[in-house]
């Protein structure tokens, strides 16, 4: 089944008292000792759910839109996918996850993506775009924390998440926050639990002919459960990325050897380690790495 929905972007305690008597007889004489307990009688209440800390508002009580499975009509811009998918500019008619690099034709952001829409009965998923300050704010310090050079200020969020079985607690909650500002684009994954799945599953992202692309380890060896515990920010259950294409970037960093910059075999095995910090903290995969300055302290 392949379905999605195109987007216009933007122990209650309770202390009681008893008194219990006790006698005891002998051939002498009859003591009664007279001894106060306590007895702790027990309400138990329900504790309702409340999505990890992480995650951004959602749901019919921040405003969202709230979608169900089901059939809709086409719009243009971004199209969210049942299955865990997120395309841009028309729909993406895959049916499972296509490990990539694809090389396609599609830029995609796939949080979860899988056949969990043919294993799960309800499945729902939320969306919002934000401009309100609040929510603006905590973009902005989530963006500058993840990237200090970017100097950045968000003027939109556009929040997308997915519930399936959602009543009365999810089995499965992700969500993709699109964040972006002064000519930039980030985006931030969040992971909740995640049930057992019968299902191939990726997590990551692909642009048009695969120029740029990630997959998130865990999504793909049989570990996509423990999600929610990975990152790429020291943030558990959360990985950022910048979707912004960066012409120049500066990196500042101290080696224990001065030898590792300045001889030629040394060079280029320090830049693919530089490259794949890079790259494991959002930046594209076909970033180049060259040395314009080497300073001895």
């Amino acid at each position: 089944m392949r379905i999605s929905l195109l987007l216009v972007f933007m122990s209650v305690l309770s202390l009681t008292r008893t008194q219990t008597t006790i006698t005891e007889e002998s051939t002498a004489e009859t003591t009664t000792t007279v001894l106060e307990t306590t007895t702790l009688a027990t309400t138990s209440a329900a504790v309702p759910w409340t999505a990890p800390a992480i995650f951004y508002p959602f749901g019919s009580a921040a405003g969202d839109t709230e979608q169900y499975l089901s059939n809709y009509g086409d719009e243009s811009y971004i199209s969210v996918h049942f299955n865990g998918l997120l395309t841009f500019n028309r729909p993406q008619p895959l049916s499972g996850p296509n490990y990539n690099p694809t090389r396609g034709a599609e830029d995609y952001i796939a949080p979860l993506w899988s056949d969990i829409d043919d294993q799960y009965n309800t499945i729902m998923f939320s969306y919002q775009q934000y401009t309100n300050e609040s929510v603006l704010t905590r973009a902005t310090q989530d963006i500058n924390k993840y990237f200090p050079q970017m100097n950045f200020t968000a003027s939109s969020v556009f929040v997308v998440t997915w519930k399936y079985n959602p009543q009365p607690n999810p089995e499965i909650l992700f969500q993709v926050v699109l964040i972006s500002g002064g000519g930039h684009s980030f985006f931030l994954m969040n992971y909740g639990d995640c049930a057992v799945l019968n299902e191939q599953v990726e997590a990551g992202y692909d642009t048009i002919n695969s120029i740029s692309h990630f997959v998130i380890p865990d999504s793909i060896n049989g570990n996509y459960q423990n999600l929610k515990n990975t990152s790429n920010v020291n943030v558990p259950g959360r990985w950022a990325f910048i979707s912004t294409s960066v012409s120049l970037i500066g990196v500042q960093m101290r080696l224990t050897s001065y030898s590792d910059l300045t001889q030629s075999g040394e060079i280029e095995a320090v830049l693919q380690q530089i490259k794949q910090e890079l790259v494991s903290r959002g930046f594209p995969s076909s970033i180049e790495m060259k040395i314009r300055n080497v300073k001895k302290t």
